[in-house]
């Protein structure tokens, strides 16, 4: 049996399963976490762009946008795929090094409301897309994400996987839309080697391409069904010809949804050891950000290679630095959203802190990733001291969890300033009793 079949077969058959309510609350946290990431990212750019590019499919349709405004399935999706991705807070599957809430639930919501799916069977799509794009994704490995954005490339498979399931298509064609769907998968890195629009529409591409996906493969359209391990499949083209059986084994009795990292800080996950082990050495040895004469941070090289822009000009670049978002949590205590503001990118004081920041990579902890994000930092200061600390892991991981209370905080910063008090808390009411609700129009 293809790799494509047994994924198949196991989404089509999940419509009979019972999920455990450690499982479902799982679930859950992932949707709140995404709604976190949405609202803010809907005003961001390039959401406001996209709804003028597409406004011929707006006021019109089943799904909704983040700020309630009606739209066509696919056109939703791939907005709010975007909006999800845009603020650089939204969920991560570590050993994928995917963010799968952006486009799997986004695609979710849209074919929910589209067929007036129940808040129970919406949640069990999101589990579905979960499952099949996180071991797609952690089988194609480090070696995919040299060159691929797992977000745009893994996530349509989490995308069609969630649509296809809503749609309730039969084994063979849930089969057929993960193998079509994996001729639409794309999402190169260099898109965000420079400041671009382009790295949060890998995301709204990727919820776009499994809607339509799965409703070509309801209509009969068919794909390959050796797509992933054939010769010239995805694991050769995209990888370096994994073995794609063992990760499968597991499926359906391990649910990697239970083992998302939830965002702490508004920027690269790459970023968040480093200002994790900073903020705990600043705290330790009560050090004042201006007696720090340099900071050395040693981490995996692909977080450099991400996130080692030295210089950083706009907010988009900014995200992807270590320097700056270490001098900004040493100056500023966190980083929010409010870090990359034009006043903060353009505090002279920041900037000079953050030209003493030195990036190295570290052997022993580049060789535990993607399964391990550590980093090691040095405080050296004005008096001559230096202090080290190991970061192990990243506060929001799963060895370090945010709890419930922690991710409504975060829901809180981040969607009451867009809808409002009152608003904000009557859909978080919505979302965490999801499993109760006859239908997710509201949302």
């Amino acid at each position: 049996m293809y790799i494509s079949e047994q994924l198949g077969q196991f989404g089509s058959q999940f419509h009979r399963a019972e999920v455990a309510p450690e499982v479902l609350h799982h679930a859950k946290r992932a949707i709140v976490d995404w709604y976190a990431a949405l609202v803010p990212g809907s005003v961001m750019e390039p959401t406001p762009l996209l709804e003028q590019a597409y406004a011929d499919d707006l006021g019109r349709g089943k799904a909704r946008l983040a700020l309630g405004r009606m739209a066509t399935t696919r056109t939703a999706a791939l907005i709010n795929g975007t909006a999800a991705h845009t603020a650089e807070v939204d969920d991560i599957f570590k050993e994928a090094i995917y963010h799968p809430g952006a486009p799997t639930i986004s695609a979710a919501l849209a074919v929910a409301q589209q067929q007036g799916a129940s808040g129970l069977e919406l949640i069990k799509a999101v589990i579905v897309g979960y499952e099949v794009s996180t071991r797609i994704g952690k089988v194609l490995g480090r070696a995919h994400y040299q060159y691929w954005h797992n977000t745009g490339t893994v996530g349509a498979f989490g995308a069609a996987a969630a649509a296809a399931y809503l749609l309730q298509l039969d084994a063979l064609r849930f089969t057929h839309a993960l193998c079509t769907v994996a001729t639409f998968a794309a999402g190169l890195q260099q898109a965000f080697k420079m400041d671009s629009m382009s790295k949060p529409l890998h995301s709204g591409r990727a919820a776009e391409a499994g809607v339509a996906a799965a409703e070509m493969a309801r209509q009969g359209v068919t794909g390959s069904l050796d797509v992933f391990e054939g010769g010239s499949g995805l694991g050769v083209a995209m990888s370096n010809g994994p073995e794609w059986q063992a990760v499968m084994d597991d499926l359906g009795q391990r649910f990697n949804i239970c083992a998302m990292t939830f965002k702490n800080h508004a920027c690269c996950g790459h970023t968040f050891a480093p200002i994790d082990g900073a903020l705990v050495l600043q705290q330790r040895h009560g050090i004042d950000w201006q007696d720090i004469e340099r900071v050395c941070v040693e981490t995996y090289a692909p977080a450099l290679a991400v996130a080692g822009n030295p210089a950083p000009l706009t907010a988009a670049q900014a995200r992807f630095s270590i320097p700056f978002v270490v001098a900004t949590a040493l100056r500023h205590g966190s980083v929010r959203l409010a870090a990359f503001a034009p006043e903060r990118l353009q505090d002279a004081e920041l900037r000079a802190l953050m030209g003493r920041v030195e990036l190295k990579v570290h052997p022993e902890l580049d060789a535990q990733f993607p399964g391990q994000r550590a980093a090691r930092v040095t405080l050296h200061t004005r008096g001559g001291q230096a202090h080290a600390y190991l970061q192990p892991t990243r506060k929001g991981d799963p060895d370090m969890a945010l709890t419930d209370a922690e991710l409504q905080g975060k829901y809180d910063e981040l969607v009451v300033p867009v809808l409002g008090a009152q608003k904000s808390a009557d859909i978080a009411r919505v979302l965490w009793a999801l499993e109760q609700q006859a239908a997710v129009d509201m949302l």
